[in-house]
């Protein structure tokens, strides 16, 4: 199956009261495993790319490459979106050309009317080419490629503005954190969100940060709009437990335990089971 605009898929779990997760990839193992999991459990899914991820991939053009290829050999029929992850503008245009199926333009961090200019052109070309277009207002807290955030609440009314410039889906700081959260973290703001929502109606709304967020509070998220969850921290942090785990045990060093197919095995199942547990509690399983 070819890939896919996010837009179809998030409209129809947002109606459903479910959310689509992103997950993103970082190499062939982290691919592999979301896809393999996405089609086991019949679930809609998206890959998302950031933009370090892709410069270490070799590029966009290589990572759009490598995800068309596995989605034919490994007959994956599930509808699978490819997105770039917190996009810089420049970096809007290249997974475009490379052949991405779905794009997020993070100009939160641009005064709104900027934000609003440079959306409003990426909105006529996604439209002309078919993709889907995320934006963002409100800077998401934590790190993601060097950029920081506080994990600011989003202003409902520069919502709307950015909404009704035509995009597919909306991330809004509500208070959440990219990374691990720290103890003193304060949960997310439902008051936000719901302000957002009743300004910004039917369209999908996406929760950045969805590692660590306790379970209730992603339900909650979903009954108010919320249809795309990110996921990254947790899958990386399963990733290293699970082959730390693999080396201190010696197994590296037992007959060819080394072999790179070996080594990086238990860390590619531990992806798959912390997929599937996010599957479960966004409700995507079987809506494929």
């Amino acid at each position: 199956m070819a890939l896919v605009s996010a837009k179809e898929m998030l409209e129809k779990a947002r109606e459903g009261k479910y959310a689509v997760g992103q997950f993103n990839i970082n190499n062939l193992e982290w691919t592999k495993s979301i896809l393999q999991t996405a089609q086991e459990l019949n679930s809609p899914v998206i890959l998302g790319v950031s933009e370090g991820a892709g410069k270490y991939m070799t590029g966009f053009k290589t990572v759009a490459s490598m995800v068309k290829a596995m989605i034919e050999e490994l007959k994956i029929t599930v509808p699978v979106a490819l997105h770039l992850d917190h996009g810089t503008y420049e970096g809007c245009y290249k997974c475009i050309e490379a052949g991405f199926s779905s794009i997020m333009f993070d100009g939160s961090h641009f005064p709104i009317d900027e934000n609003i200019e440079k959306t409003k052109e990426l909105v006529k070309v996604c439209k002309k080419k078919g993709l889907s277009l995320e934006a963002e207002v409100g800077a998401i807290g934590g790190e993601e490629d060097g950029v920081v955030g506080k994990g600011e609440c989003a202003d409902p009314d520069e919502c709307k503005m950015i909404a009704d410039l035509g995009v597919t889906m909306l991330a809004a700081g509500i208070g959440n954190i990219h990374g691990k959260y720290p103890a003193d973290w304060a949960g997310l703001s439902f008051e936000t969100l719901e302000a957002v929502k009743n300004k910004v109606g039917k369209m999908p709304l996406v929760l950045h940060g969805g590692t660590g967020i306790p379970t209730e509070m992603i339900k909650k998220a979903i009954s108010l709009g919320v249809a795309k969850i990110n996921v990254n921290t947790e899958c990386q942090l399963a990733f290293q437990e699970a082959t730390r785990k693999y080396i201190e045990e010696g197994k590296d060093l037992v007959g060819k335990g080394f072999d790179p197919r070996k080594l990086l095995t238990p860390g590619a199942q531990a992806i798959k089971d912390t997929v599937k547990e996010k599957m479960e509690i966004f409700g995507s399983i079987g809506k494929a």
